[in-house]
Parts: C-alpha cells; structure tokens; sequence
C-alpha cells in the first residue's frame, strides 16, 4: 500500500506544474504558486552562515531588476553542514538587516533526504536542459517560466547575477 501511495505521488509531481503547489511564507502566510501565473519564478534553497550567504545581496539585486516580470522565493533550510540553524522570526531578521531582502522568504523545510519539501522533491525530479537529482548545497536555483515549468537549474556557485541566469530570466 504505502509503494502504492508513493507511486502515485511521484505520478502527480511529474505531471503538474509549480502551479499546483502552496507554501507558507517565513510570517506564515500561505501562498499557492498559482498566483505567479505569468511571471517567472526563481526558486533557491538559503542558509545565513553558509559561504554562498552573499548571494542574498545579488538576488535582491535581481528581483529589484526584474520584479515587473520575475518572483523570487528563498527557501531557508539547514540540510547543509547546519548552516541555517535560526528559526524563521531569526532567518528573516537575519535576510533583513544584512542585506535588505525584499523578495519572498518561505518558512524554513528540508529540501533533501527523508523529509524533503514536496516542492523540492518535485523540483529535483523535473526534467529540464541542465540536471536533476538532489540538491548538493546551499543556494541551488531553479527558474520556471510563466506556465510553472522548470526551464533551468544552477548549482551553488552560479551568481544570480550572471548572464546566464540573466538570459533564463529574460
């Protein structure tokens, strides 16, 4: 039964679009994906002490340059080295005070292992030019296009800044 339960799941993830998903914002208000219909979305798991930390300045950069067009939602998650051991009300003071986030900040999940987010393991099983297969660190991004699907996948390293990431927005 519970292989049974499993395969269906896996079924329905691979067929929606992030669209068909919801997720609770770091105040802890609920927001469906489907309300993004028609934007772009950039989806990237954070961590405050993480190397890749610094990347919160270049995001907020990015959302305010695209903000007519893109979404941008951080998602904080501590399945790294514990590199994001706050609670929420610390992560959002934290992504506040030191670099000014203005983009959407999710509540805290896991986003690998046995109690990974449906959005994440979803997410790591779509198909798309790049990847898929779990998460390796901190500050992975996905981008979606304006119908939920998964366009492009960046490890850690890739700046959102840069071109590349510039040119899946665009």
């Amino acid at each position: 039964m519970k292989t049974l339960i499993l395969t269906a799941l896996l079924i329905f993830y691979s067929s929606s679009s992030i669209h068909s998903f919801e997720f609770k914002t770091i105040d802890g208000k609920t927001i469906s994906f489907s309300t993004f219909k028609g934007k772009k979305i950039l989806i990237v798991n954070t961590a405050s002490k993480c190397g890749y930390t610094s990347q919160y300045e270049d995001l907020e950069k990015l959302y305010k340059l695209y903000k007519s067009k893109l979404v941008i939602v951080g998602f904080p998650a501590n399945n790294f080295g514990g590199q994001e051991p706050g609670s929420n009300s610390d992560i959002s003071n934290f992504c506040q005070k030191n670099y000014g986030v203005t983009f959407i900040m999710a509540s805290k999940v896991s986003v690998k292992g046995s109690t990974i987010d449906p959005l994440f393991k979803w997410l790591t099983t779509q198909d798309n030019p790049d990847f898929i297969g779990d998460i390796r660190w901190n500050f992975e991004k996905f981008i979606l296009d304006e119908n939920g699907n998964l366009i492009r996948r960046f490890r850690s390293g890739a700046n959102p800044m840069s071109q590349e990431v510039i040119d899946a927005i665009k």
